[in-house]
């Protein structure tokens, strides 16, 4: 019984901990409308390019929100 608990518990936790791992935020930048976005996933395909200050990544959506202000290829849309 134990172990089926335990067991159980270790799948919860192993299931829902990626859940908890979204802490990176990226400033990208569309290629062809040069539109400045959010996003929480780096990029992998060539449509969008991570334009933050030396592919800065950001812990929370707020902060990367203020770093895009700075991004000089964001503020001059």
């Amino acid at each position: 019984m134990k172990l089926k608990m335990m067991t159980a518990v270790l799948m919860i936790t192993a299931f829902s901990l990626p859940a908890f791992a979204a802490d990176e935020f990226y400033v990208v930048q569309d290629v062809k409308t040069k539109k400045c976005t959010v996003v929480d996933k780096k990029p992998t395909d060539s449509s969008m390019t991570v334009v933050s200050p030396s592919g800065t990544i950001y812990k929370s959506r707020t902060e990367a929100e203020s770093g895009m202000k700075t991004v000089k290829v964001c503020t001059s849309n």
